[in-house]
């Protein structure tokens, strides 16, 4: 039975004003990045973090091509603009063999690849196809095994939706009216249930175990990329992104993201139930995704008005050298497997995740989001 939407104590005023900026800049060790960075952390620091215009100077311009992951990707795709694994598979292990089209897309973006550059371009045909929840069973790709009946279906569309939306935000089409009906879709629904109680109390007991009903519409992580890459549509919708701010501020729940879809019970790992990222266990645990969620909240404007993301990030400073630098700490341990929403970030390297060869990925990510939270940035 659908629950009528009341209002709940998630409102604008229950999220805190931004903490004040540190006193001290942020040493960007940008001639380090230049001897020890990939091409496209070279590119990605130059331009983004330092603030360089790429557009004028051809050689710089031409950076992010030269690293070879985003070669061994783009050889990889087939004319049509898709990558055999499906939509969003990730590589298991080490390396991109096996990654699936919106991941390859996001990760050539990450790479510092134009949105307009030939392997992209031919994607974007489709991705815009994804939006509209096209019904040709084959866009469903892999998550099309699972789907038996035509609720699942829809839910499968859903989810290709919503990372479709992510990675043409990233790719700047922004003002594109089709991009923008459908993040318009997105945040009615959302709005609507950050409005009710189930944002808070979500669970129902069915038999022994506690579930989502289907009434609940938790923001995915894909959302979130979506809105964190469009800056004007956020202003539009002002009060339901501090509305979004305070739920992603609330304790992640014990249970696992099981949901009663139809007569299902699905398991539903994108969707955001709270704070993604409460400790420095959790964080040192998977440091690629704790990296792309602190870089999301900044984006979103969210950083600085938490205190524990902000505690998380001095101790990823503390963690540099004299010359700002970041090196792992013992306690960092490379996950096997990332997920789908934030394996396109790291690492934007040849060499992989173990913890001695991400010190350039990690050390170009702290400065750009100091840049995003309005850090003032030295260069070293």
């Amino acid at each position: 039975m659908t629950q009528p939407i009341l209002e709940s104590s998630i409102s604008p005023s229950s999220l805190g004003p931004p903490t004040a900026l540190p006193q001290s800049a942020h040493n960007f060790s940008i001639s380090w990045l230049l001897q020890h960075g990939s091409p496209s952390l070279q590119y990605r620091s130059l331009v983004e973090v330092a603030r360089f215009d790429g557009s004028r100077t051809p050689k710089l311009a031409s950076l992010p091509y030269l690293t070879a992951q985003g070669l061994q990707i783009a050889m990889s795709q087939s004319s049509v603009g898709t990558w055999a694994s499906g939509m969003l598979t990730v590589p298991a292990g080490s390396g991109v063999a096996g990654v699936g089209t919106i991941p390859a897309y996001r990760r050539l973006l990450e790479l510092g690849w134009d949105p307009d550059s030939p392997s992209l371009a031919a994607t974007r045909r489709l991705l815009f196809r994804l939006l509209q929840e096209d019904e040709d069973p084959s866009y469903l790709a892999e998550l099309g095994a699972e789907a038996t009946d035509e609720i699942l279906v829809r839910r499968g569309r859903l989810i290709l939706r919503e990372a479709a939306a992510a990675a043409l935000a990233q790719a700047g089409y922004e003002s594109d009216p089709r991009l923008r009906g459908a993040a318009r879709r997105m945040v009615d629904r959302l709005a609507a249930y950050l409005k009710s109680p189930l944002s808070q109390k979500p669970w129902i007991r069915l038999g022994n175990q506690h579930v989502l009903p289907a009434e609940v519409a938790a923001p995915s992580f894909h959302t979130l990329v979506m809105l964190a890459h469009m800056p004007y549509f956020r202003s539009e919708h002002h009060e339901t992104m501090d509305r979004l701010g305070a739920y992603l501020s609330q304790p992640w729940p014990r249970q696992t993201a099981v949901q009663q879809v139809g007569p299902h019970l699905i398991e539903q790992p994108q969707l955001v139930l709270g704070d993604f990222l409460p400790t420095r266990n959790a964080m040192d645990a998977d440091m690629p995704s704790a990296l792309a969620w602190l870089e999301m909240m900044a984006r979103l404007g969210y950083l600085r008005r938490n205190d524990g993301w902000m505690r998380l990030v001095d101790r990823l400073h503390d963690d540099r050298d004299r010359h700002g630098v970041w090196h792992a700490p013992r306690s960092v341990a490379m996950p096997t497997a990332v997920p789908a929403w934030s394996w396109p970030t790291m690492p934007l390297t040849n060499k992989g995740l173990a913890e001695e060869s991400i010190d350039a990925d990690v050390t170009f990510r702290l400065g750009l989001i100091a840049r995003l939270s309005g850090r003032t940035v030295e260069l070293v």
